[in-house]
């Protein structure tokens, strides 16, 4: 297991990260899992072993019962690993207690706090962006967290690059802290992030966390051409996600992984995981299992080391065409390319060259 500093924060952190959605199971979240506080507890005990120095949770993930469930299994091991949870999402019907207000953050991570039986949370994100509340006003409050010894880090998570942009904007001009971390969806299949969060992490300085490394079971091999994914899978029982633009693409990509993990007797979702974990600008994958299996699966993915001719094939397969204005530079001559969109704007040169020669 590699560590990797966490953005600008002095905090290291492991390559592979536990994630939770399949923690409680309470309502739409049994489709994707239901592990209990024994099963938690002997995943954390493997994750632990293997190197995993954090757990990602949420206050919105099976409405509460999966902080419940990692705060009893975690035990007296909590302070021997980082615990992040995320706050914002609506509890309840109340328009109040909702978004990222003073009033709604700060009574959100009390009530993750206790729910995870623990007097701290080392990162707090915010789940998604709060298009009413003022930044300042959401980055008080977690001044006054962070001030309270209630959380010692916070972060964002499904923010757009100009929102995050706007929120250490703000903080650099009042003199506030700053967010360290961005958990965003990010997968061979789905690499919009290419585009603006990724390159704008680099620039500044902010930790990326994956959420959803392999496409919230699209990409574990469950799902092939010719075969539908089996009904205990997350795929298989109607979960909403992810939002696929082509489907028959998709498949290629799974193919194209299953080609690779064949070449090293391995599984898609290892392949998938060790392509993605040393992409630019990734600090760490998000990986939540249902099982022992399929978590000693994820974790054996730092083991894995791909040649760069299987690297440079699962990229070509999954290469997003250039977007405006980044194909107008290629077509209009621009040099002096950003360092921090060097990585990307290189492989989007391939596609362009590749059309000239045609």
């Amino acid at each position: 297991m590699q560590y990797r500093q966490l953005g600008h924060s002095g905090l290291l952190v492991s390559e592979i990260i536990l994630g939770t959605v399949p923690f409680g199971g309470r309502a739409e979240f049994e489709k994707c899992g239901a592990v209990d506080v024994p099963q938690a507890r002997r995943m954390f005990d493997i994750a632990f072993d293997a190197g995993v120095n954090m757990i990602d949770t949420a206050d919105l993930y099976s409405h509460g019962l999966a902080e419940e469930v990692v705060g009893k299994a975690l035990g007296d091991k909590r302070n021997d690993i980082l615990l992040a949870t995320k706050g914002r999402s609506p509890v309840d019907q109340n328009p109040n207690n909702s978004g990222s207000s003073r009033y709604h953050l700060i009574r959100a991570c009390e009530a993750s706090l206790k729910r995870l039986g623990t007097d701290h949370i080392d990162l707090y994100q915010l789940h998604n962006w709060d298009g009413l509340t003022p930044i300042e006003e959401t980055l008080e409050a977690l001044r006054l967290l962070v001030g309270s010894g209630k959380i010692r880090y916070f972060g964002t998570s499904n923010f757009t690059a100009w929102q995050m942009m706007k929120a250490l904007g703000k903080a650099e001009l009042h003199g506030m802290l700053k967010p360290i971390t961005q958990q965003i969806y990010y997968t061979p299949e789905s690499r919009e992030a290419e585009y603006e969060l990724l390159p704008m992490a680099l620039d500044q300085n902010i930790g990326t966390l994956v959420w959803g490394p392999m496409g919230e079971g699209l990409l574990t091999g469950s799902t092939r051409r010719g075969h539908k994914p089996p009904a205990n899978t997350r795929q298989g029982s109607g979960w909403p996600e992810p939002y696929v633009h082509d489907q028959e693409r998709a498949l290629d990509i799974i193919e194209t992984l299953a080609a690779v993990g064949d070449e090293h007797g391995v599984s898609v979702a290892r392949t998938c995981l060790a392509w993605l974990k040393d992409r630019p600008g990734i600090t760490s994958l998000i990986v939540g299992a249902r099982t022992e299996a399929h978590l000693r699966d994820n974790l054996a993915a730092t083991e894995l080391k791909l040649t760069e001719e299987q690297s440079s094939r699962i990229e070509a397969v999954t290469r997003r065409q250039p977007l405006y204005p980044y194909w107008h530079r290629f077509t209009a001559g621009i040099d002096r390319f950003d360092p921090a969109e060097q990585p990307f704007l290189a492989e989007h040169q391939k596609t362009m060259d590749a059309r000239k020669d045609k």
